[in-house]
């Protein structure tokens, strides 16, 4: 693994992430022995926009329930429980933190979707995969951190029938100005690595993509970081998005916003075809 891997991995873990999502389920009141995708939302899907973010992904990608769907960058599982639930399909994960990954199988054992949705660390620039093994692949807020976008791009070709959607959704460059760190991905400028819609663009049709739909998402993520921001004024609640960012949370919620607000990064999401 490399250096700014393993800055990666050490940035998204936090230690005791397992027993401190229980603790905070027991305190929400939520009943462990028969929990949903619908409890753990809070805190599982915790990229910009949460759950309605994962369900207008799902949207793109126009699944009929019999797919095997890729999610590269899949955190602790939230997107990858909601796509099995709400389409029926089954879905693989990776992701580079292995405290992301254990808990990820925990949540899906407690949920019952042990059947329907699998995880494993791995990187996204060396997927575990034989070719053309999937009907669909998705990625939220993954590629920031990644700075070979070539490379992570002709993976997911790699790993992709002929015809299959890929959607990504991630926080992409518009100018550039002062940047305020710390964001959700990033502590430092050194394993942040934006790119512009039109550079992702080009990066896929060399990857073998042709790209569908270009759509951005700044307005939808204001309101979300409004409602954030607002929860984050007073006490801690016992689940949520806290629990997995660590105590910088709203400094970080804060930053992205006034990133956005400068004019400066934009969360968009990209919808392409497998050529």
């Amino acid at each position: 693994m490399g250096k700014i891997e393993n800055i990666v991995k050490d940035h998204y873990s936090v230690g005791n992430l397992d027993e401190n999502i229980l603790v905070g389920l027991a305190k929400t009141g939520k009943d462990i022995d028969n929990l949903t995708i619908d409890d753990l939302s809070v805190v599982d899907e915790f990229h910009i926009g949460g759950r309605k973010a994962t369900e207008h992904a799902l949207e793109k990608l126009a699944l009929k329930g019999d797919e095997h769907v890729l999610d590269v960058g899949c955190g602790i599982g939230g997107a990858a429980r909601t796509m099995a639930t709400l389409t029926g399909c089954r879905v693989s994960g990776i992701d580079l933190t292995p405290e992301y990954v254990e808990v990820a199988r925990q949540l899906t054992l407690l949920t019952r979707l042990e059947e329907k949705v699998d995880f494993q660390a791995a990187s996204a620039l060396s997927m575990p995969f034989d070719d053309a093994a999937f009907d669909a692949v998705i990625t939220i807020h993954v590629a920031m951190n990644i700075e070979d976008r070539a490379g992570l791009y002709k993976e997911c070709a790699r790993v992709m029938k002929p015809g299959a959607r890929l959607c990504i959704y991630d926080v992409m460059k518009k100018n550039d100005g002062p940047f305020a760190f710390p964001v959700p991905w990033a502590a430092a400028p050194e394993s942040s690595h934006l790119r512009t819609p039109e550079e992702v663009g080009m990066f896929l049709q060399k990857a073998g993509f042709e790209v569908l739909e270009v759509e951005d998402r700044t307005e939808f993520a204001f309101d979300y970081f409004k409602a954030r921001l607002a929860a984050a004024s007073g006490e801690p609640s016992p689940l949520g998005p806290h629990i997995i960012m660590g105590p910088t949370a709203p400094e970080k919620f804060r930053n992205i916003s006034k990133n956005m607000e400068n004019g400066l990064i934009a969360p968009v999401v990209i919808l392409a075809q497998r050529l």
